[in-house]
């Protein structure tokens, strides 16, 4: 049976540049009839298969990514790289994730004091919904250490919950297996977080990519065929042995342009990634353009996504890439035959941005930063006496700035005193 794992809301506090509480939700309006197959529906609850989030450079659209990518690294025990705000001198961090998980909605709260280095707060619980859409809460597990209250469903652990270190959650420092709740909380949370891949589109590791053209599947197949179909010049795209590949000694300088990829990996393995044009064979490392070499390193992420159900989180997913490459991997995303991945990207194309033939409009979500902090809203937080309905030009608005979440406009005024200034300077100096 397939396993649904997918995010249905994210909640921060203290962490990086949010300083007063974010809600970012994944939930489905169903009052909302409209495409319908954007929605993925599973016991009753209706979750979102895709959101793009907007916002200026340096509003806090990274910092969203970085809150997901920092419960994924707590929830599988890693090292969080939790950050607070800095404007506050609080070193307490709160993150929360809701989640759906085989059918099943569960919630894990936490607070970890990024300075001593613990977790001060976590909280386990399961919500149930009926036919009617009514929710109940099943708690499993909370740890208050401020607080001294604790509470376990298994009554056998309740009295060591107080006596343990506070370096990690309670399901890595008890020998889960001896608990039987404990052990399912462990189980749940590491197959949720291991579900979550986090994609920055500046820095994509090419490791995946290399991994499946070395098998001769079908899946190798898949990711050929997107990446061919993404750049319409290509005949093919492959991994061939070092034997295979005939550089000319001539002009044998050339070498990467620019560190567009994560270059960890070993040079002479991507190396080994050949594109063929009218026949050529090429290095796609040492000859394909920045966009083609995102491309290909973002086409097994996206494929096994797909095909798997895996969450993917990427970071300004429009760089280097055409917008018409863009929408159609939303669009694959959205279509009625995904029915277990999901995507959160972050995105600066207004193109994107259109609620009558895409997207819903608690899909399209804001970032907006002003002296006084930074917010996070849904277009859908809009009513139709502020002028947004399904019939308004969004995208219009947006470049208004009636939505909020854009550059501040007096950087244009600045630039424009900038080019008169030289102009003045120039004139007194005749």
């Amino acid at each position: 049976m397939e396993e649904w794992i997918m995010i249905i809301e994210l909640r921060a506090k203290n962490c990086f540049s949010f300083e007063e509480q974010i809600i970012f939700s994944m939930k489905a309006d169903m009052r909302n009839k409209k495409f319908s197959s954007n929605v993925h529906k599973e016991n009753n609850f209706n979750i979102l298969k895709t959101v793009g989030v907007y916002g200026p450079n340096n509003a806090g659209k990274t910092c969203l990514v970085k809150c997901i990518n920092a419960v994924k690294q707590i929830l599988l025990n890693k090292k969080p790289n939790l950050m607070p705000n800095l404007f506050t001198k609080n070193s307490v961090c709160e993150l929360g994730v809701t989640f759906l998980a085989d059918g099943r909605k569960f919630s894990y709260d936490f607070k970890y004091d990024v300075e001593n280095e613990e977790f001060l707060y976590e909280k386990f619980w399961e919500i149930l919904k009926d036919q009617y859409g009514n929710e109940k809460e099943i708690l499993w597990l909370e740890k208050d250490n401020k607080a001294q209250q604790y509470y376990c469903i298994d009554d056998n652990m309740l009295l060591m919950i107080p006596l343990v270190s506070s370096n990690n959650l309670l399901c890595y420092v008890i020998d889960a297996s001896k608990f039987e709740y404990l052990a399912k909380i462990k189980s749940i949370i590491v197959e949720f977080a291991q579900k979550i891949d986090i994609i920055n589109m500046n820095n994509i590791p090419m490791k995946k990519t290399i991994d499946l053209m070395k098998n001769k599947d079908g899946m190798q197949e898949k990711v050929v065929s997107f990446i061919k179909n993404a750049d319409l010049y290509m005949d093919n795209f492959e991994y061939v042995d070092m034997d295979q590949i005939k550089l000319n000694i001539n002009t044998g300088n050339e070498k990467p342009d620019e560190e567009v990829l994560n270059m960890r990996e070993k040079f002479m393995e991507q190396i080994r990634l050949v594109s063929t044009y009218k026949g050529v064979p090429v290095p796609s490392l040492m000859f394909d353009s920045t966009g083609t070499k995102k491309i290909a390193a973002i086409a097994s992420y996206i494929v096994e996504g797909l095909e798997k159900g895996r969450i993917l989180v990427i970071d300004e997913l429009d760089s280097s890439i055409h917008f018409k490459l863009t929408r159609a991997i939303v669009a694959m995303f959205n279509n009625e035959l995904n029915t277990s991945a999901q995507m959160i990207f972050t995105v600066h194309d207004v193109n994107l941005m259109d609620c009558k033939k895409m997207f819903r409009k608690e899909q399209i979500w804001f970032v907006h930063k002003d002296q006084d902090g930074v917010y996070v809203y849904s277009l859908a937080d809009f009513t139709a006496q502020q002028g947004v309905r399904d019939t308004t030009d969004i995208i219009e608005k947006y470049r208004k700035g009636a939505l909020g979440a854009l550059p501040d406009p007096e950087l244009i005024n600045s630039l424009l005193d900038l080019k008169g200034n030289k102009k003045g300077a120039a004139a007194d100096e005749e």
